[in-house]
């Protein structure tokens, strides 16, 4: 620890400790541009600049180093002086008149750190020029006349995303931020994260759902959890006048460190669909509006008769994004208490079932946490798309490459991140056993096994090598990276699971031994697994294939998920169907009852993650009168069938052996 005195309070800091993060512990205030916490320091904009006792010169407390017994002012005259000086200069170098910007009034970093300063004009003339305002992308604008050159947007670009799509033209006061090399941003690599909005400190980039919508004075926050997939993304919902203004990210959340994806950040803002808010019941082939009374009254009609009717009576499914607390009374209403056979999610157990079964046979969880990616020196990627989907993980792996962590993808298709891989492998489609029996033998023959070589591991590579396609000089090669490295991660989705199935998965976890990715106390294997709740549903035992085999009654709690038209072709001609959903579709359309229920930002309740995280999605808006919680629902239509449901859904996620280890927030 290193003792410093700042502005006359003496604290203790860890050795390392720059000052200003040594003056924001002591609750000092010092004024920043350039600085974001989760951003290496910059030292670009000067605005933090103290004095130390014993320096001849002014220091940019945001790179300078702590020292033991250090004093450093952070409020002298000179101090305000350059402050007003470095504000001053930076307000003559673009077109900052404020009341013409969005983000005026309260929002801009630059304008309120100029009002901590006195400053209501700057005394230089303004020496800058018309900027054309690039307006290509679908979610946000670039100004460059607004920005500062604090470069923010760049870094987070490369460091936080790992995408590198921003940068700077020209040089010194005639630097402008380009996309690629010049490129409109919609057309460029851009992945429309948003992350470079968000960590923004003027106008420069503009989000264009939220203009003009409301400041942060003006708005509430709800922090929550995305549910755009099994990563579980912390969120900050900002609304006014029960309206969302946007989403952004929760630089506090433990899963993404306040990193967002397009799928989290703006496809909520984007929905346009017709919204349910009365319940309705098919009369004389019509859909109607009914009270909430009569269309429980339908329901519990039809489903009564049905129940423990040699388990074929009523076939439910649910979605994956309802909350764990719904989950539970679906499997408890229509498993246990109507003994129906067919109860299952939406998913159908595709991402999760083999897995499940795995750890249940092996007596443990086998998979290990997201954390493990950003130490990792060699990422092996087999059987996902981590560019399109669970799309934040892949962020990680690609910001652990400038690192000089080595990247092996495996995909018989073009994957998106066979560019920055240092090895693709495109082996013939439905070989992946064959793929991962080869890497194993290939480390056994070079000596890399962490564990008991295999037998005949020369035969073994040749007949992978004739099954795949595959060259043996390429099994050795990517064997070679992965078992030098010293902490490996092995990524794999469902993809390696559609042709070997369990065995494929074995083998995986075989070789993750092998390669030593995991051992008996740890392990660096990560799932991608499914939608945002899928190993609950997994954890319930919800994850056959959905089938309606002479069914009389389907129910299906959507919630405000897409029903797929697979889905609906499935129930079309079922006898009853029972539809609770957020959104009209073509589901609905053909449902004998429709029960209109909370969208995501109307409920509460608990996700699963990937990694086993048990994280508390909370309610931003109020839902329309007549939309019940998912929970509710279902909790009412048990009580019409006599039916009572109990609390114990969190002490039910623990009855099954997990994929991978639990653990709270």
């Amino acid at each position: 620890m290193v003792n410093i005195s700042i502005d006359g309070k003496s604290i203790q800091v860890p050795d390392g400790t720059t000052v200003l993060q040594a003056a924001r512990m002591a609750e000092v205030y010092i004024p920043t541009l350039c600085d974001h916490p989760e951003l290496t320091p910059y030292g670009g904009c000067r605005l933090c600049l103290v004095e130390v006792e014993g320096a001849r010169t002014l220091q940019p407390s945001c790179t300078l180093p702590v020292n033991n017994n250090m004093i450093v002012h952070t409020d002298t005259e000179k101090v305000r002086e350059a402050r007003k000086f470095v504000l001053t200069l930076i307000f003559s170098e673009r077109n900052h008149f404020c009341p013409f910007c969005q983000v005026s009034g309260g929002d801009c970093e630059l304008q309120n750190a100029a009002y901590r300063e006195g400053m209501t004009h700057w005394p230089l003339m303004t020496n800058w020029q018309n900027y054309v305002v690039d307006a290509s992308h679908p979610n946000f604008v670039l100004d460059n006349n607004r920005c500062i050159l604090c470069r923010r947007c760049v870094r987070a670009c490369g460091e936080l995303v790992g995408n590198f799509t921003l940068g700077f033209e020209e040089r010194g006061a005639s630097s402008f931020l380009v996309a690629d090399l010049g490129t409109p941003l919609g057309e460029s690599t851009c992945v429309a994260c948003g992350t470079c909005l968000q960590v923004c400190p003027t106008g420069a980039l503009i989000d264009r759902a939220s203009a003009y919508h409301g400041k942060d004075v003006q708005v509430e926050h709800h922090p929550s959890v995305c549910l755009g997939c099994s990563v579980g993304c912390g969120i900050d919902v900002l609304t006014r006048d029960n309206n969302i203004v946007r989403i952004e990210g929760n630089w506090d959340a433990p899963v993404n460190d306040g990193v967002l994806c397009n799928v989290g950040r703006f496809q909520p803002m984007e929905e346009k669909r017709e919204r349910i808010v009365t319940p309705m019941v098919r009369k004389d082939g019509k859909l109607k509006a009914a009270t909430w009374d009569e269309a429980l009254d339908v329901v519990a009609t039809h489903l009564k008769p049905l129940a423990g009717k040699n388990g074929g009576g009523v076939a439910a499914l649910a979605s994956t994004r309802l909350p764990s607390e719904a989950l539970y009374s679906f499997k408890q209403l229509f498993g246990e208490k109507m003994q129906s056979s067919m109860v299952t999610s939406s998913e159908e157990g595709y991402p999760t079932a083999i897995s499940a079964d795995l750890a249940g046979e092996l007596g443990k969880s086998f998979e290990g946490r997201l954390a493990e990616i950003n130490t990792s020196d060699c990422v092996l990627v087999i059987g996902v798309d981590l560019v399109n989907n669970h799309q934040v993980a892949g962020f990680f792996v690609k910001r652990t490459l400038q690192n000089g962590t080595k990247l092996v993808v495996i995909d018989p298709q073009e994957n998106p991140l066979d560019s920055k891989a240092d090895f693709v492998v495109k082996a013939l489609k439905g070989t992946d056993l064959d793929v991962i029996h080869g890497l194993s033998a290939a480390l056994s023959q070079l000596g890399l096994a962490k564990t008991k070589a295999i037998g005949k591991a020369e035969e073994t590579l040749k007949a992978a090598s004739e099954k795949t396609g595959i060259g043996t000089e390429t099994f050795l090669t990517v064997a070679k990276l992965l078992g030098s490295a010293r902490h490996p991660v092995i990524i794999y989705g469902k993809g390696i699971m559609v042709d070997g199935g369990a065995d494929t998965l074995r083998a995986l976890v075989d070789l993750a031994h092998t390669a030593g990715v995991a051992d008996e106390s740890h392990s660096a294997m990560i799932s991608t697994k499914g939608h945002a709740n899928s190993l609950a549903a997994a954890q319930y035992k919800m994850d056959k294939p959905f089938e309606v085999n002479g069914h009389q009654a389907v129910y299906i709690a959507l919630g405000d998920d897409v029903p797929s038209k697979r889905l609906s072709q499935k129930v079309e001609k079922v006898p009853f169907l029972v539809v609770q959903a957020s959104y009209a579709s073509q589901l609905s359309a053909i449902a004998d009852v429709v029960l209109p229920v909370e969208m995501w930002a109307e409920q509460e309740g608990h996700y699963l993650n990937l990694e086993g995280r048990l994280q508390k999605a909370s309610k931003s808006l109020p839902a329309p009168a007549d939309c019940w919680s998912n929970d509710a629902v279902l909790k009412a239509v048990a009580a019409r069938l006599g039916i009572e449901i109990n609390e114990n859904w969190k002490e039910q996620l623990y009855q099954r052996v997990p994929s991978v280890a639990f653990m709270e927030g």
